[in-house]
């Protein structure tokens, strides 16, 4: 079951696509012109940004694609992917402006202060305004949240190039240009390897960030019809999309329309109360005894 935010989301994506795709091209025009690191800096992680916004719109797409044969599941973890290709991208652009970094330290570029905190603080603008967009539609998806990941280091790496453009000016400090850019960095490696967790925990199948598969035994064997619960399981389909199997005991012995109904209350309100959607139910009339147990000996 796809998540019903996820026509909002590609509308999101693609407005700040466009704004970002824009003002990349500024900034790297920028930099070069005014010789700033920094803001080099800045449009590298708005380069990734562009890319990162790519990658999550088509991964958006892919994931409402339906079902077939060979994916019964659809390609809802496309969108998984799609968070992890801009988390290594975030990385990868994070470690060449530190050793770009490290070059000028040693040997200072001259550094335009007034070009420096006009394009920064423009981008700030844009890189503020596109993650108010994000925010508002990312909900659980890690997709989402992965593009508006960039868009906040983005954020901080304005404020930062601001900073550096000031010092300029007013202590004619070009160093610290590189220092600014250093910092980016740092905030955009910690941001990848936030993302990059979270995206393994999908792909491991983890319980999803927020839903405690004992508070949901616990819900399901609360329910009057129900002598026991066990061999719970709760993983992501995709980011956005909790999923739930366990096996539910009866109390007594039931028509196999009453057992039907029985499951759909539960199944109602699993959704109603932890938000799953798709959950699976072995529905049984006494304890299941492992195959095993009763297998003869070869």
């Amino acid at each position: 079951m796809a998540s019903v935010a996820r026509p909002s989301q590609r509308g999101a994506l693609a407005v700040v696509l466009a704004a970002n795709a824009v003002f990349t091209a500024a900034e790297v025009a920028g930099g070069l012109l005014f010789g700033s690191l920094a803001l080099l800096a800045d449009a590298a992680h708005m380069a990734t940004d562009v890319a990162a916004l790519s990658v999550a719109l088509l991964a958006l797409r892919l994931a409402e694609r339906p079902h077939t044969s060979r994916h019964t599941y659809g390609l809802q973890r496309a969108e998984v992917l799609g968070a992890t290709v801009n988390a290594v991208a975030l990385l990868g652009a994070s470690g060449w402006i530190v050793y770009e970094a490290i070059g000028r330290l040693g040997a200072p570029h001259a550094v335009s202060g007034v070009g420096l905190v006009s394009i920064a603080g423009a981008g700030l603008v844009v890189n503020v305004a596109s993650a108010v967009v994000l925010a508002r539609t990312a909900g659980r998806s890690l997709n989402v949240r992965a593009a508006l990941t960039h868009m906040t280091v983005d954020a901080a790496g304005s404020v930062a190039a601001i900073a550096a453009g000031v010092a300029v000016l007013v202590g004619h400090a070009t160093w610290f240009d590189a220092v600014a850019s250093m910092g980016i960095s740092v905030l955009g490696v910690w941001s990848a390897w936030r993302l990059l967790a979270e995206a393994v925990q999908v792909l491991l199948e983890g319980a999803p960030r927020g839903i405690d598969p004992a508070e949901a035994e616990r819900l399901l064997a609360a329910d009057p019809a129900v002598s026991d619960v066990h061999h719970v399981h709760v993983w992501s389909l995709a980011s956005d999309v909790p999923a739930l199997s366990a096996h539910v005991v009866l109390g007594e012995d039931v028509t196999l329309h009453d057992a039907q109904l029985h499951g759909d209350r539960l199944k109602a309100t699993l959704a109603a109360r932890m938000g799953i959607h798709h959950a699976t139910l072995e529905l049984e009339c006494h304890d299941c005894v492992s195959p095993s147990a009763d297998a003869n000996p070869i």
